[in-house]
């Protein structure tokens, strides 16, 4: 896909343009995304454009809201819940090269794109762990959750792979913010961040406790 065309569709979700390289890798993403899409249902969206702007545009807002200046003081976790097809994992990776990530994902076929996805973008430090979330167990400073099924169940499972202090971004809609603000107690919620061009999806970002209680 046009690396312009790309930048143009990101231009409301982002308050500073993409690298070159970003542009790339992403352009790399989206095309491997529609490839494998042909064949499997990695997505219910198949207009590249609709995929930009809903998938990409999403992730990358969220990458922005977490990291303001794309930068990190020292190399950072993160663990993507429910990865699917790599969001909002991937595209935050992009934003931020930095961060060892780790995607979760049960479907091996799914599991099967991710790692080809991760082979092809000229970044490292990108594990896929193929297994549910609840059989992992290293926890990481950051965690990510969008568009899963079952929210109240799988919430949980997100909360405990944050570290102690760790932050938890969850995609939602908007009707699920108190459930997610009433079964995570020991988090402290920022005011939710409406997504552009969405209606009704936030980003929720919270902080842990220091230590979980015990």
């Amino acid at each position: 896909m046009d690396i312009l065309r790309i930048a143009d569709l990101l231009q409301p979700f982002l308050s500073s343009p993409l690298s070159a390289p970003q542009l790339e890798n992403i352009s790399t993403y989206v095309d491997l995304l529609l490839r494998w899409n042909a064949r499997m249902n990695l997505t219910a969206v198949r207009d590249p454009e609709e995929i930009l702007s809903r998938h990409f545009g999403e992730s990358l807002f969220a990458a922005q809201s977490l990291f303001p200046s794309a930068q990190a003081s020292a190399p950072l976790a993160a663990i993507d819940v429910g990865s699917g097809a790599g969001f909002p994992g991937l595209p935050i990776k992009i934003w931020l090269p930095q961060i060892s990530l780790t995607l979760l994902e049960a479907n091996h076929k799914k599991v099967a794109f991710l790692r080809e996805v991760g082979r092809a973008l000229t970044l490292t430090n990108i594990n896929v762990f193929h297994g549910r979330a609840e059989a992992f167990s290293t926890p990481a400073e950051l965690v990510t959750l969008r568009a899963v099924e079952r929210f109240s169940l799988v919430l949980p499972v997100a909360r405990r792979l944050v570290a102690p202090a760790g932050r938890l971004a969850l995609l939602i809609g908007e009707a699920q913010v108190k459930l997610a603000e009433q079964g995570t107690a020991d988090i402290t919620w920022e005011e939710p961040h409406p997504l552009p061009r969405s209606n009704g999806r936030v980003l929720l970002i919270g902080t842990a406790l220091q230590n979980l209680p015990g």
